[in-house]
């Protein structure tokens, strides 16, 4: 393996060791304070790069073989998550005082034969090179063949005065469809798109793939197929290489029979071919999506599908942490801290290196958490509030963690002020900023801006809107429930670095690194920046835990009426 920490995970705990191989810049340096709050200096000494490194080197490694759920990985993830809890004097967040909260998925591995057909030519798909298929039903048999109709974006948003479907009646049929939002074009300047139709540039949930096949479903679609462009989807096609291997969703009493029958991706090659094969243009008909008189057009052509599925029923875990307020009357409120544990796994079809370790995504994010964690347990006197801890499963799977966690929560939203969730550190030293994922909709951001200010910190939005990161981590889930959500990234300006250090990197990370195997502990880490942001986003939470005003969302966010309607509900 490449792992850079190849040795036992107790080695790792060696601070010496750590410094010693540069991997710190942090080590034994000034501790900067990231507001002026005095009560906070032992939980900002309690945080350290060091510690920070050490969690992620443990979680990393491969002898946790990518930290899968339901897997000796998640066995071996699980049972440290919880030693560190215990070893901080946290106790057990579910009701009867345990740890872990059981999350029941249906797990598939899929088999799938495919074709299109365009009269008498066969267009053949190879898999996984061409496309990728799931099924999320509970049926180890899936087949169709069945009309191919393109519904351009496939978006109904009433708000917008868009419908991709114009009433069209596409039951058990083969949807077509691209990713993303419609971009469209300012009527002013064609240069740049129009804000007021979809956020811009920004995705809204509607270009997320999720809502696609969500809308396929309850179009009664018999399978959607997602066009990947890299570009629009923000990231590569390699990075759903997982989808070939496992799928896992949260089991439900149906057999999730509402589900479409497919759901798959497919290059913009082969998809070009068959439209192509069917007469059709793909620049012609994205232009064409992007007009609000657009209709579905029927391709005139057929997929033809066989989706064998290898079935199962696993169990899973959330890792559920609390450090109880001190205050009598608040103790029963909460402030959340979120991070996702697992990975992608180990793929034994490669050669070479197997193991997807994940350590920036998300051993670094569930590495952060814990010194959080730790920074609450070190204050003498803790927060008026409960804060808790979450370290959820499945988050590479579609957010199934949080999404169980937000739906079936051990207590009470209507007592949640917030979460704040971390997915993915900042290992390229320091910044003079912080960037907000979904900028502007609550005032966890204001929070965060007054405590950043006193050291000359402020925040910004992301800098990447159109890849749709709000909606690609499990704050989401919170969110759509109505918890207000504070989900931050590296800042844009390192300092000392060129202006243009900041996407090289990202950039950089998206292509090579991202949901491949050499995302792993690289030598030239410099966590000096996660330990600021670390010690900002656990004053984030406190001051929360202590304030008289609750946060909020603002007017015009989505997430508002549903907060809205939760607190209207909540007896004191």
């Amino acid at each position: 393996m490449t792992n850079t920490l190849r040795s036992l995970p107790a080695a790792v705990t060696r601070t010496g060791a750590l410094c010693a191989v540069a991997l710190l810049s942090a080590c034994g340096g000034e501790r900067a304070a990231p507001a002026d709050d005095t009560a906070l200096e032992p939980a900002y000494a309690a945080i350290t790069a060091e510690d920070i490194m050490r969690h992620t080197a443990v979680l990393a490694h491969d002898s946790l073989e990518g930290r899968a759920p339901a897997t000796p990985g998640e066995d071996k993830t699980v049972r440290y998550l919880e030693e560190q809890f215990k070893a901080m004097g946290l106790v057990g967040g579910m009701p009867d005082g345990s740890f872990v909260q059981n999350v029941t998925l249906l797990r598939s591995v899929p088999h799938p034969e495919a074709s299109f057909h365009v009269g008498s030519r066969v267009i053949p798909l190879s898999h996984p090179a061409d496309y990728y298929m799931v099924t999320r039903r509970e049926q180890a048999l899936v087949e169709a063949d069945a009309e191919l109709v393109f519904v351009g974006y496939g978006v109904v948003a009433p708000e917008y005065g868009w419908d991709d479907y114009k009433d069209v009646d596409v039951r058990g049929k083969v949807l077509v469809m691209l990713v993303n939002d419609p971009a469209i074009p300012d009527p002013g300047d064609a240069t740049k798109l129009d804000t007021s139709m979809f956020k811009g540039s920004a995705m809204t949930y509607y270009g997320r793939w999720t809502y696609k096949y969500e809308i396929a479903s309850a179009k009664g679609a018999a399978g959607a197929i997602i066009i990947h462009e890299t570009g629009p989807a923000g990231y590569p096609f390699a990075a759903l290489s997982s989808l070939a291997r496992e799928n896992l969703d949260i089991k439900s009493p149906d057999g999730n029979k509402s589900r479409t029958g497919f759901e798959a991706w497919i290059t913009q090659p082969k998809a070009e071919e068959l439209l192509s094969a069917a007469g059709q243009d793909f620049a012609a008909l994205k232009a064409a999506a992007l007009r609000k008189d657009f209709k579905p057009v029927a391709l005139g052509a057929r997929a033809r599908v066989r989706l064998a599925s290898d079935l199962s029923t696993v169990q899973s875990r959330n890792v559920v942490a609390m450090l109880p307020g001190s205050d009598a009357q608040r103790r029963n409120e909460y402030v959340i801290y979120s991070a996702h544990w697992d990975h992608m796994g180990r793929d034994t079809t490669l050669s070479g290196d197997q193991i997807f370790n994940g350590a920036l995504d998300n051993a670094s994010g569930t590495a952060q958490m814990l010194s959080i964690a730790k920074g609450f347990a070190a204050l003498p006197t803790k927060p008026a509030r409960s804060i808790m801890f979450v370290a959820l499963t499945a988050e590479e799977k579609g957010l199934l963690g949080a999404r169980y966690f937000a739906t079936q929560p051990p207590v009470p939203l209507s007592k949640v002020l917030a979460n704040i969730n971390m997915d993915g550190v900042n290992q390229w030293g320091r910044t003079s900023d912080m960037v907000v994922i979904g900028f502007g909709n609550s005032t966890l951001d204001d929070v965060l801006a007054d405590v950043l200010r006193p050291a000359g910190r402020s925040i910004g939005p992301d800098e990447e809107p159109e890849k749709g990161y709000f909606y690609r981590s499990d704050h989401f889930e919170f969110a759509k429930q109505g918890v207000p959500a504070l989900y931050t990234e590296a800042g844009s300006h390192f300092i000392g670095k060129d202006s243009t250090f900041g996407q090289q990197k990202r950039d950089e990370y998206t292509s090579k690194d991202y949901h491949q195997v050499s995302d792993e502990v690289k030598p030239d880490w410099d966590l000096s920046g996660a330990v600021e942001d670390t010690r900002a986003l656990l004053a984030v939470g406190y001051r929360v835990a202590n304030a008289d005003t609750w946060p909020s969302w603002k007017p015009g966010t989505e997430f508002k009426a549903k907060r809205d309607s939760v607190l209207a509900k909540r007896t004191p």
